[in-house]
This record gives structure tokens, C-alpha cells and sequence, in this order.
């Protein structure tokens, strides 16, 4: 009998340790900051609508859910995630996560203005993937699901976002990017797909269930309420919203978690 054949020595089945996911970081940051205009504006329609798809999904768990508030935010949450899932695992270019490009940046592997130029590719394409989603629901007539709850809900949910105080807004997009943008850190920390799936469910069903903010959602969440003409959903207070949500998407994903890893893991101070 053949004797059996051994693991080579160099195989680790270990995630990867923190400075090696902040290599992958600046690694796939400077991919993304070369690549072409087309692929990107695609990429970034696709994720718009995958984050859509997630949002639909958390609409119609918590739609008449009799779970109790907490459980039926977590249950909303942790189905909100096949979004990031799908961006993760199926390849597409979230403005959200490429925040932490900026470790690239400051390392002076990629200019600032191929940075600049990423992210509002990006964001475009973003809006693109998430409005169209919201006008084809629309159009499918997902606000009848339930015999009109999921559409109820979906007004309220509008509702309460355009009425948040710049400041509420503004924090609640930060903690929000700082969790997102840490899901796609542990994920490229894993190995195989499971791992992946399992590193991203955990951050995004905790902003999801606490209440935080994520421009790329609510491209999809307040065009769905203004097309169902939810009462109190306003243009006006669409743009208050996205204005200073994704401002602060940009201050928690960039600053407290790109900048900060920066520091921890690539930053070399003279001596």
C-alpha cells in the first residue's frame, strides 16, 4: 500500500493575519484604481443593484414581522447582507468599501486624483444600479407584497430617513461605513468563499439592526418611497439624506478604518 501523500509544507489553511489583509488592501485598491472607465461604471451598477437586492430582501423580512423589535431588526439585517455577499463573492465595485482604497493612497502607491476619480465612477455607477432597482420593483409592484404592507413599510422607512438632523445623519453614516468597510476586511482575511460569507453577515446585520446609514441603500430605499409617493418623502429631504450620509460613509470607512489600519499595519515613521 502506497503510503499517503503528505500536505506541502507551505499550504496555510489559516485566515490571513492582519498584516497581510492590509497588503490585500492596498493591493486590490491599486487594481481598482487602474481599471478601465467601462469596467468600473459596470462593476458599479451591478453592485448597486446587488445592495438593492439585499434591501428588497430586508424590506420583506420586516415586513409585519412579530419577532419583537430586536430580533426582527437582526433578522432584517442578517438579510440585508446577501448584498455585500453578492459584491464580495460575485465581484462588483461598492463605493461604501472602496473607501478603504485610501490605504493605497497614503502608502503613494496609487495619486489622488486616480483615487477621486474611482470613487465618482463608483458612486455614479452606484446610483445607476440602485435607482434603476427601485424603478423595476416599482414596476413589478413589490410594494403589494403582503397586500400592501411591504409598500407601508417601505414609506415609513422613507419617512424616517429624510427626517434625521444632518448630525444624526452624518454619525449614523460613519458607524455605519466603519462596520461595512470592516465586513470587507474580514473578508479578505478568509480563504474560501464560506469564510467570506461568514465575515461579512456579522458587520452588516449590526449597522442593519442599529440603525446606521448607507448611502448605496438609500439610493435604493428613498427613490422606492418616492415612487410609491410615500407622504412626507420628499425630494429635498432625499438629498439631505444621501448628502450627508455618504459624507460620513466617507469619514468612518476612509478615516476609522483605513487611515487607522494604515497606521497600525503599513505606516513606517523615520526614526
Amino acid at each position: 500500500m502506497s503510503e499517503p501523500s503528505q500536505l506541502p509544507a507551505t499550504l496555510d489553511l489559516d485566515a490571513y493575519k492582519p498584516a497581510q489583509i492590509a497588503e490585500r488592501v492596498e493591493a486590490v485598491g491599486v487594481a481598482k484604481a487602474r481599471l478601465p472607465v467601462v469596467q468600473t461604471l459596470a462593476l458599479a451598477v451591478l453592485a448597486g443593484a446587488f445592495i438593492a437586492f439585499g434591501a428588497m430582501f430586508y424590506l420583506l423580512a420586516m415586513t409585519e414581522s412579530a419577532l419583537g423589535f430586536g430580533p426582527s431588526r437582526v433578522l432584517g439585517g442578517v438579510c440585508f447582507s446577501l448584498g455585500l455577499i453578492l459584491v464580495v463573492v460575485a465581484g462588483a465595485e461598492l463605493f461604501t468599501g472602496n473607501s478603504l482604497m485610501v490605504m493605497a493612497w497614503v502608502d503613494g502607491r496609487i495619486a489622488g486624483s486616480e483615487l477621486v476619480r474611482n470613487w465618482a465612477l463608483v458612486l455614479v455607477g452606484n446610483s445607476i444600479g440602485a435607482i434603476g432597482a427601485a424603478v423595476l420593483f416599482r414596476l413589478a409592484d413589490g410594494g403589494a407584497l403582503g397586500g400592501g404592507a411591504l409598500g407601508e413599510l417601505a414609506g415609513a422607512v422613507g419617512r424616517a430617513k429624510t427626517s434625521l438632523a444632518w448630525d444624526v445623519a452624518l454619525t449614523r453614516g460613519l458607524l455605519c461605513n466603519a462596520l461595512v468597510c470592516l465586513a470587507v476586511w474580514l473578508s479578505l482575511a478568509a480563504r474560501d468563499v464560506t469564510g467570506r460569507v461568514v465575515a461579512i453577515v456579522f458587520p452588516i446585520s449590526a449597522f442593519v439592526a442599529l440603525g446606521f446609514e448607507h448611502s448605496i441603500a438609500n439610493l435604493f430605499l428613498l427613490p422606492l418611497a418616492l415612487l410609491l409617493a410615500a407622504e412626507g418623502v420628499t425630494l429635498a429631504g432625499t438629498a439631505h439624506n444621501l448628502f450627508w450620509v455618504t459624507l460620513g460613509n466617507v469619514i468612518g470607512g476612509a478615516g476609522f478604518v483605513g487611515l487607522a489600519y494604515w497606521v497600525c499595519y503599513r505606516w513606517q515613521p523615520t526614526r
